[in-house]
């Protein structure tokens, strides 16, 4: 076991290995194997705590004595000072019972069933997608011709968010992603976010469509509460699966012989995307905060104490995965924790896995000589993100 009191604490963000674009930090699977919980220094200087193996980051998820608001915590990447409270509407930084009346309103809306009920659109929104790149040929950047526009288009809909302004939420919530982001910078995309969703719920409220925030218009949610949930949902939808559909083509492409058990066995993607979800976890950091003194793992955390949650770690644990480091598309992935869990396990996980289960099969299928453009190390990685991923990924093909 390491001796904290001689070692220095380590701190966040720590570097992924060269070469190794899909793998946590090396020092964090490292601590992981001395001590799931240690300790660890803050960038404005306070000592929590840091959390790398599966049950404890689990356990901490679905512990009610650990809060999730950004108010009661210590950023872990950057001394950014005293954090603000959630804006209203993000389900995110809030605690039962505020969080629980949000919750009961919205899990309807994204049950199993009702986002199967949009299979057939998704597949309609995949195809018109890939026949556009076909008809541009090779070279394209996946990201821009096909990750990005299709959840976008979905989560668009699905909320009823003119497509056109799509631009406006990505360059913004890019901002709010961004862990170099300045508060200033961070304020202004805030800002602009919440004055056009507060036009589009007034838009709603004179004029309902079909459409979830439509819906929303006659429940008690204050229009404030409505931009709010609309922004946060917005946001989710749009940056997550993204980097999910690309990045997870940059991994199947680097791991030919997973890629070709896909393609012989469409079958098998259900378990593929739970595999990708807990191999990637693109979603890779969270916090929360003891609102009281907690033992965990034989280790005392003090109320007040922030543990940051290395999530894609947890998910590499040779405790919970046996060969956690190696892509398994037959791997029964089981208890993953990509989607997070507990009460803030992600609303729009059933739809996030209807749009992969289809986008990555139909991808493969269209285009079978499909290909990197540039060399695996050229591709630019999201290192400086909250969601991981790739920032465009060149890909190619043979035309027929």
């Amino acid at each position: 076991m390491r001796n904290e009191a001689s070692t220095p604490l380590p701190a966040m963000p720590v570097t992924r290995p060269a070469g190794c674009p899909f793998d946590p930090p090396a020092e964090l699977a490292q601590l992981r194997e001395q001590q799931p919980l240690t300790r660890m220094r803050y960038p404005d200087g306070h000592v929590g705590w840091l959390a790398t193996g599966h049950s404890v980051v689990r356990a901490i998820f679905a512990d009610p004595r650990f809060s999730s608001r950004y108010e009661l915590m210590h950023y872990p990447f950057a001394d950014v000072g005293e954090l603000p409270p959630a804006p209203v509407g993000d389900l995110t930084g809030m605690d039962a019972p505020e969080h629980t009346r949000y919750r009961k309103l919205l899990t309807g809306k994204f049950t199993v069933r009702r986002m199967r009920e949009l299979t057939a659109r998704v597949e309609q929104i995949t195809a018109e997608h890939l026949d556009a790149m076909e008809r541009q040929g090779p070279t394209v950047d996946l990201v821009e011709a096909y990750a990005r526009p299709v959840p976008a288009l979905m989560i668009c809909e699905l909320l009823g968010v003119p497509y056109a302004d799509r631009e406006v939420f990505q360059r913004h919530t890019a901002t709010l992603a961004n862990q170099s982001s300045t508060k200033d910078d961070v304020l202004a995309a805030m800002t602009a976010l919440q004055e056009y969703l507060h036009e589009l719920v007034a838009a709603k409220r004179a004029e309902p469509t079909d459409d979830l925030l439509s819906d929303l218009t006659t429940s008690d949610l204050t229009d404030e509460e409505l931009a709010g949930v609309g922004g946060f949902l917005l946001g989710a939808g749009l940056d997550t699966t993204t980097n999910m559909l690309a990045h997870g083509t940059f991994a199947l492409l680097s791991n030919p012989d997973q890629l070709a058990a896909l393609r012989a066995d469409p079958g098998l993607a259900d378990q593929a995307v739970e595999e990708l979800m807990r191999y990637l976890t693109i979603a890779h950091t969270g916090a929360k905060s003891a609102l009281e003194d907690v033992e965990l793992g034989g280790r005392l955390i003090k109320a007040g104490e922030t543990v940051t949650l290395s999530i894609e770690t947890a998910n590499r644990d040779p405790e919970r995965f046996t060969d956690p480091d190696t892509l398994d598309l037959r791997r029964r992935a089981i208890g993953h924790l990509g989607f997070g869990h507990g009460i803030h396990q992600c609303l729009g996980q059933q739809l996030a896995r209807v749009e992969m289960r289809v986008a990555f099969p139909a991808l493969f299928t269209r285009f079978p000589t499909l290909r990197l453009a540039v060399p695996p190390e050229d591709v630019p990685l999201r290192t400086d993100m909250n969601i991981y991923g790739v920032h465009r990924l060149p890909v190619t093909w043979d035309e027929e």
